[in-house]
């Protein structure tokens, strides 16, 4: 009966600086705390955490296919995957990648290529910029978005950043 009072580890996503020493439990896990998932569907931008594990309001009860042709009514949404960095000044936005999908709603099919979607999370972890594909539309719905979420972080944001989100 006292074992089971006893609490389990839980799995958390710290960071573990590769000077430390550290090799127990949780050892190489990655920080997500700095990325944020950025919907963009139908020319609106909402941020939606639910993305970090696949389930963002657009991909709830949607059954996804690596086959574009399995969706031929989908929709085209986005998920970017925005990264804060830290600078003596403060925060500002330092990583952005976007990843398409397609959506069928009525039909709950989706096409999705999850592989990409980690590899571009890693890529804004990073601090690059990818914004291949986002349209005009988009990007202006994105930059929006960046600007009144946090004015602070926007104005401190490289300049190059920013000229991605020119239309």
């Amino acid at each position: 009966m006292e074992q089971e009072k006893k609490a389990k580890k839980q799995l958390a996503f710290n960071v573990v600086s590769s000077n430390d020493k550290h090799k127990g439990f949780g050892a190489g896990s990655i920080d997500l705390n700095s990325v944020s998932p950025v919907i963009i569907d139908e020319g609106r931008a909402y941020i939606d955490m639910g993305a970090m594990h696949a389930k963002s309001k657009v991909e709830r009860g949607i059954k996804f296919s690596m086959n574009k042709e399995d969706v031929p009514n989908g929709r085209q949404c986005w998920i970017v995957w925005v990264a804060v960095d830290r600078s003596p000044e403060g925060s500002f936005y330092g990583g952005l990648t976007a990843c398409e999908m397609l959506v069928d709603t009525e039909a709950k099919r989706g096409w999705k290529i999850l592989a990409d979607h980690v590899n571009k999370m890693d890529y804004a972890m990073k601090r690059r910029v990818i914004v291949d594909g986002l349209g005009a539309e988009e990007k202006a719905a994105l930059r929006q978005l960046l600007e009144t979420h946090n004015a602070e972080w926007w104005e401190r944001t490289p300049a190059e950043f920013k000229a991605e989100l020119e239309a």
